[in-house]
């Protein structure tokens, strides 16, 4: 016996995270009754599970890709307001190749975008316990001082709460522009542009160039590639999984 969102995570159809949501809405069933309890298990060898009446299938073998998300794009497969959305990259893929985003990335922020059916990994790697620090190159009006910097990097106050410590340097600057490189260890809504404006630097471009060990590198907006061995092993044991 298991519990329902560890199958279904498993089954590659969605995040752990996701899959408690579904059971909470009453998308899940189990020999032909909803589920709503987190925390509910199942055996998968042996009960129907479903959802949204359709039959989850046993585990798929393990498939991670790092996609290159464009701007303009959301980072979910259904956007309630139409905005475009990454269904089409992940049409790329083919139809057996089903696999979800790991986190998030904001409408107009680029860079790197982890995707897998790995739903344990993805736990992992969205969990604050975890710890794994996400790096991203930002381009901002105007020139941060050091103290600006220093304070960015201590860490700022917002609506919720003082930001957690990051590292910050400045990688260039030029023509009032510069571009820094933040390195975070936690996900708030819209962090970085959020820290950014309240020390006066709006956030003109934003780019995520690594995920824990993962790095974007020379992958092209709206590309993707299949993640070597060594790639996953280090992710893998990032969040120590192996």
């Amino acid at each position: 016996m298991e519990r329902l969102q560890k199958i279904i995570a498993r089954a590659g159809l969605a995040s752990r995270r996701e899959a408690e949501r579904w059971i909470e809405e009453g998308r899940i069933t189990v020999n032909g009754a909803v589920i709503t309890k987190l925390g509910s298990q199942a055996d998968p060898f042996k009960d129907s599970i479903k959802v949204d009446g359709k039959r989850v299938k046993t585990a798929a073998a393990p498939l991670y890709y790092a996609l290159h998300k464009p701007p303009g794009v959301i980072t979910t497969v259904n956007d309630p307001q139409h905005r475009p959305d990454i269904t089409p990259y992940l049409a790329r893929l083919g139809e057996k190749r089903r696999v979800f985003p790991v986190g998030r990335l904001d409408y107009n922020t680029t860079g790197l975008l982890l995707l897998t059916n790995d739903g344990e990994l993805a736990l992992r790697l969205t969990h604050p316990r975890y710890g794994i620090r996400k790096v991203y190159h930002v381009k901002v009006e105007g020139v941060p001082t050091g103290a600006t910097v220093a304070q960015l990097a201590a860490g700022v106050t917002l609506v919720e709460g003082r930001t957690a410590p990051a590292t910050v340097r400045v990688l260039r600057s030029r023509e009032g522009k510069t571009w820094l490189e933040m390195t975070l260890s936690e996900g708030r809504k819209r962090e970085i542009r959020r820290m950014c404006e309240s020390v006066g630097h709006r956030v003109e471009k934003l780019r995520r160039v690594a995920l824990g060990p993962l790095k974007l590198g020379t992958l092209q907006p709206g590309a993707h590639r299949a993640l070597t061995a060594r790639e996953v092993i280090q992710l893998l044991h990032a969040v120590r999984l192996a």
